[in-house]
């Protein structure tokens, strides 16, 4: 970068982009898809509705762009096969810890169609790859990335969603040492007879 150039501030537009997403995944978070209205969402960013509306066209619009997840999965040709279960649910453990998107989506995803289909698309997108790679039999990625996403999921609802005291309790490298030999088993082991 030329440190000579004079930096230019960002655009007003682009802060009241981030200003209504931010509002909108915290709303949807705390609201769920169903609750959240552009009213609201747009009071809690400090702006018109109408802002929202010329940014995003309308509430599914703004969720699609409230919910883009990137789950950075681990490169799938990095990844070692025999580690593929503690990887997983560490990385998904560290997200959802950081993060109230995966809360909001989740939410939304269990109540709404726009956001099952948006973790449907997420699923096939980035997590199929990577079970693809891992799995013996290519054919079966689809229901063992399925399955070790139950895990994964239901381990989200309880803990983040539900706040089940035991799931809350519970230290991340315990979840870790129970749900990682669970989650590798389904993408790894031969098929049941």
């Amino acid at each position: 970068m030329d440190e000579s150039r004079p930096q230019h501030p960002p655009r007003r537009s682009d802060a009241t982009r981030t200003a209504i997403l931010d509002a909108a995944r915290e709303r949807f978070a705390a609201d769920g898809y169903e609750r959240a209205t552009i009213r609201a969402i747009a009071k809690h960013a400090n702006i018109d509705p109408s802002m929202v509306m010329r940014y995003y066209g309308n509430k599914e619009g703004l969720f699609a762009a409230a919910m883009a997840i990137d789950l950075k999965l681990p490169d799938p040709g990095s990844l070692n096969r025999d580690e593929a279960g503690r990887a997983l649910v560490t990385h998904f453990l560290d997200m959802w810890e950081e993060s109230e998107v995966l809360t909001a989506l989740l939410r939304a995803g269990a109540t709404n169609q726009a956001g099952a289909e948006r973790m449907r698309g997420i699923f096939a997108d980035q997590l199929l790859p990577l079970a693809r790679r891992v799995c013996p039999d290519p054919e079966q990625a689809p229901a063992r990335a399925a399955l070790a996403s139950s895990q994964l999921l239901g381990l989200a609802l309880t803990r983040y969603v539900l706040r089940f005291p035991p799931a809350v309790a519970l230290a991340p490298e315990e979840v870790v040492a129970w749900l990682a030999p669970t989650v590798q088993r389904y993408l790894t082991a031969p098929h049941p007879a």
